[in-house]
Order: structure tokens, then C-alpha cells, then sequence
């Protein structure tokens, strides 16, 4: 079955009954969702990180700090990536979910925000464009396979 989070409740889509209530992590807004690692990850805008919290009780299992503002969250074949926008730059980043720290980074050209973030599972990442009414794709970089 799959359930949809809104305003902190679980919600079963063949129904649209809530099925269970977990609090919102951080103090700031959320600013996307991801499953990954048999837990829900949730990144926080303004306080810039991303926390990883149990799904059936909404505590926080582990936070990863960001040096900028979180503008979404995805994962896609084991890997953590997530948007930034500050000011005038954004981009993706590729990082370590245990420790948050910055494995790639891909720039966005000046004045190009992002505001959300989704994998298609494969190669291709799903950017919301802020303002401007475009949503981006990004073609995600291949990984050499050599052993």
C-alpha cells in the first residue's frame, strides 16, 4: 500500500482516510520527502539540514546538516541527493547519509533556483524552478562501474 504525508497525518490514496499522525520534524518548513533506508527522510528549509526520522513515531533518527538552504530530497539507486537555492546559486548534491558530507555536486547556472527535487528512479532528476514556471531535468551522472 502506498500512503501520502500531509500536514503531519498518513493518508491512504484508495480511501483518503488518515491513517496515523507523526509530528513534523525541525522548527522551519519542510521542504520535501524521500524514502529511502527503510526510513522517511524530510528536509528542513531554513534550518538547513535533512532528518531522518522513524515513520511510525516521527522521532528524529539523525540529522545531516547542510551548508545551505534544503530545497528537496531524493533518493535514487542508494544515493541521498539533495537541492539547494540560496540567493543567486543552486544545485544538487550527492551526499553521504551518515556522516553529510558533499560526495558531488552539480551547479546550476547563475539565477536558476530550485525548489523541489524527484528521481525517476534511473538517470533523469525532476527540479522545480521557483518562480519562473519551469520544472528542470537533470541528467544525473553516470557512475564508472570498473571494479
Amino acid at each position: 500500500m502506498t500512503l501520502h504525508i500531509k500536514n503531519g497525518r498518513v493518508i491512504d490514496p484508495a480511501s483518503g482516510r488518515v491513517v496515523a499522525r507523526i509530528p513534523a520534524p525541525g522548527d522551519g518548513p519542510c521542504s520535501g520527502l524521500t524514502w529511502g533506508e527503510g526510513s522517511l527522510w524530510v528536509g528542513q528549509y531554513r534550518d538547513r539540514n535533512i532528518d531522518r526520522i522513524d515513520q511510525q513515531t516521527g522521532a528524529i533518527q539523525r540529522t545531516i546538516e547542510s551548508n545551505r538552504f534544503v530545497t528537496g530530497v531524493t533518493w535514487v539507486d542508494g544515493e541521498l541527493w539533495h537541492a539547494t537555492w540560496e540567493g543567486d546559486e543552486s544545485g544538487l548534491r550527492r551526499i553521504d547519509p551518515q556522516t553529510g558530507q558533499v560526495l558531488e555536486q552539480l551547479d546550476m547556472p547563475p539565477g536558476t533556483g530550485i525548489s523541489g527535487l524527484e528521481s525517476d528512479g534511473k538517470d533523469e532528476f525532476f527540479c522545480g524552478g521557483g518562480n519562473s514556471g519551469k520544472v528542470r531535468v537533470v541528467r544525473r551522472p553516470k557512475r564508472d562501474t570498473k571494479d
